[in-house]
């Protein structure tokens, strides 16, 4: 009698684990949710959210947590572990060759206001002042080197090989142009302080906007293509969840548009499409 009690009582707890996993991955893959995780790189992209985004979220009731990692890479294998719902990180070119090199489905939920990246110096007052053998610094992950190295193609200063790819763009890729130039990699977050050691930075626009300083003051201000803006990422088989077309409809609204609009720190932030039923 006691072994056979032993044994349904060993039954009934396996059966509750079951439910509860059961349970847990329903909670995991409902559509309608009420928690939402975003992952962000290095940056203030973290700051526009938490500010302008989580509050418009919290009133729908959700529950809205913010994971910013260290290097931009380990984002989307957040995704594919199912540890982020979305991301604010990276642009459409990223995603896509990301998605086509490791076979899986990220996409577009909607664009996020973009910071346009800059050529700057504290040496020299003109680009016109460039000459061999001058040291240029990039960023050193390879979507924002090729962003950076394209503005100093638009000016004539490199080459850049053909058929390159975004996943893997470096130094390597560039051969010189109308000058013999030392094209260095840099940390990306450290582009403003190198701006006394060499004579030319390409800075990321988010990180000119932390520092407090305008990005229309750089020498040059990237006119970033619609593949290399920030985007707002989801995976594919989220796209029509409740959660993802409440996320989208918080990027996308007036109230969101106001409070970007309404801090310095973004001037010269490349607005969403769908901010321009917005009179500003």
């Amino acid at each position: 009698m006691l072994k056979q009690k032993l044994i349904n009582l060993s039954l009934i707890a396996a059966a509750a684990f079951v439910l509860s996993a059961c349970g847990d991955n329903n909670e995991k893959d409902n559509p309608n949710k009420k928690q939402i995780t975003i992952g962000f790189g290095v940056g203030n992209y973290i700051d526009q959210v938490d500010k302008g985004i989580v509050p418009i979220l919290e009133k729908k009731g959700y529950k809205v947590i913010l994971r910013q990692f260290s290097q931009n890479r380990q984002i989307n294998p957040a995704f594919e572990e199912g540890s982020i719902d979305a991301s604010v990180n990276q642009s459409r070119a990223y995603m896509d060759a990301y998605n086509k090199k490791n076979n899986i489905n990220m996409v577009a939920l909607t664009d996020s206001p973009s910071a346009p990246q800059s050529l700057r110096s504290n040496k020299h007052k003109s680009i016109d002042d460039v000459k061999d053998g001058m040291i240029v610094a990039l960023s050193n992950d390879p979507v924002n080197a090729e962003r950076g190295a394209r503005i100093l193609e638009q000016l004539g200063w490199i080459k850049i090989k053909p058929n390159v790819s975004t996943l893997s763009f470096s130094v390597n890729d560039i051969s010189s142009g109308k000058y013999h130039l030392d094209v260095r990699e840099t940390d990306a977050a450290q582009g403003l302080r190198l701006l006394d050691d060499v004579d030319f930075v390409v800075v990321n626009g988010n990180y000119v906007a932390s520092a407090g300083q305008r990005i229309a003051d750089g020498l040059v201000v990237e006119n970033s293509p619609l593949e290399h803006r920030v985007i707002v990422t989801v995976m594919q088989k989220d796209l029509d969840s409740q959660w993802a077309k409440d996320l989208k409809e918080a990027f996308e609204s007036k109230e969101y548009a106001d409070y970007i609009r309404s801090q310095r720190i973004y001037d010269g932030f490349i607005e969403p499409e769908s901010w321009n039923k917005y009179p500003k």
